[in-house]
Order: structure tokens, then C-alpha cells, then sequence
């Protein structure tokens, strides 16, 4: 697995499409988040401003290019060539993610680090940290169950868009509006608890019980994901 996933960050590094839509769109639009946070807080909170970053990274940073990555190394075969050797299917897969994965981990904390030192510690760090792999979570989910339905790199830039410009306007959404009106769809959307789960550990003040269980949705969300993708992914382009 780890000689898979060190090619994979050569790979990304060469990428000028990855390169710009994993890191640096996401990056640019969390910065704009950050410097202005006073406004963007008066639209919500620090709890949405740290909501929003987060599923900016995880859709463009780690779906986005999760999606084109497994296109791509199917369209080249080289999934193909992967399952000849000794390394199963999960470890292929994780290989082939978890640079990606590192990627978006790493600039999610620092982001969200670099908002505490402007505007103050969050309420509580483990249950953003807990909101922030869930998140992840869910989003590597949702990229395989998408890469069985996008045929090449350039396919990706069109299949993506759905889920990842669903979830940042869902946790837009939840983020700005709250959950008091129309709990149960706002919850149940992808994105939408977690949300309310960062909005919650950031900004503080809510029972811990009552956080808790907005990890349920979140969760079963990945559940559905991974069922699709077991259904729709391909280790071949089509014939």
C-alpha cells in the first residue's frame, strides 16, 4: 500500500489540474474565509466559517481529486495492473487515497488552526476532530461511489460538481440558517449534521449528548456510499 500511495503524491505534485483544484482553490477560498471572518461570523458564526472551510477542502481538496485520481489510473489501465500483483483490492484503494486524504487533513488543521490564533480556541477540539474525519469520511465514501460513474479525468470535472457543490450549499445552508426550522431535512441532507456538529464543537454551548447523535446521520450516509460504490465501481473502462 505505501509504495502505491508514495507514487500517488509523486502523481499529484505533476498534476497541474490536480494541483490547482486540490490545493490551491481550496486553500485561496479558506483564506478568504479567515481574513474576513468577522463578516462571514455575522452571517453565521465561527462555527460556520470553520464548517464551510472544512467541506471546501473535503469536496475539492479530497473528493474532487479522489474522483479524477481513480479515473484516471482506470482509464490508463493501471488499476488493472495494480490487481495482478499481491496487494488486494482495499489496500489498492487505500494506497491510491491516502495521500489525497493526508493532503486535506493536514490543510484542514492548519486552516482551522490558523482561525483559533485570529478568533479563539473552539469550544471543544475532540468534537471537532470527530466532525472533521467523519466529514472526511464520508466524502472518500462518496468519491468511490462517483468514480464507478465518471469514464476519464476529464469526465470527473462534470461528475463531480453535484456532490461537491451540494455539500458546500448545504453546510452554507445549515451554517447560516440553523436547524430550527426544517430539522429533520436540513440533518438528513449530506452535510447537513456535520455541519451542525462543527457549528456545535466550535462554537460551544450545546450538550454533549445532543452532538453525539448528529454523527448518526453523517454515518450513515458512508454506509450508503460504500454500498454504491461496491455496485457501481469498475476496475475497467467500459468496452
Amino acid at each position: 500500500m505505501l509504495p502505491i500511495a508514495f507514487g500517488e503524491l509523486i502523481q499529484i505534485f505533476r498534476n497541474r489540474l490536480v494541483l490547482v483544484t486540490g490545493l490551491i482553490i481550496p486553500v485561496a477560498v479558506s483564506a478568504l474565509f479567515v481574513r474576513q471572518h468577522e463578516t462571514f461570523a455575522a452571517i453565521g458564526s465561527l462555527g460556520y466559517i470553520a464548517a464551510i472551510v472544512m467541506f471546501t477542502v473535503a469536496a475539492f481538496g479530497l473528493y474532487t481529486t479522489a474522483v479524477t485520481t481513480l479515473a484516471s489510473r482506470r482509464q490508463n489501465l493501471f488499476l488493472k495492473r495494480l490487481r495482478s500483483t499481491a496487494e488486494g483490492d482495499t489496500g489498492i484503494l487505500a494506497g491510491l487515497l491516502l495521500p489525497a486524504t493526508a493532503i486535506a487533513l493536514v490543510q484542514v488543521t492548519a486552516i482551522l488552526t490558523v482561525l483559533a490564533a485570529i478568533t479563539g480556541e473552539p469550544g471543544n477540539v475532540v468534537l471537532l476532530a470527530v466532525a472533521v474525519l467523519a466529514t472526511l469520511a464520508m466524502m472518500i465514501g462518496l468519491a468511490l461511489a462517483t468514480a464507478g460513474l465518471t469514464n476519464s479525468p476529464e469526465h470527473a470535472q462534470v461528475t463531480t460538481l453535484p456532490v461537491s457543490l451540494g455539500v458546500i450549499g448545504v453546510a452554507t445552508w445549515v451554517g447560516t440558517t440553523g436547524t430550527a426550522d426544517l430539522t429533520v431535512l436540513k440533518r438528513l441532507l449530506p452535510g447537513g449534521a456535520a455541519t451542525e456538529l462543527t457549528v456545535n464543537a466550535w462554537n460551544g454551548g450545546v450538550a454533549l449528548s445532543e452532538s453525539l447523535i448528529l454523527l448518526a446521520p453523517t454515518l450513515a450516509w458512508i454506509v450508503v456510499a460504500v454500498l454504491l460504490a461496491n455496485r457501481l465501481f469498475r476496475w475497467e473502462p467500459r468496452r
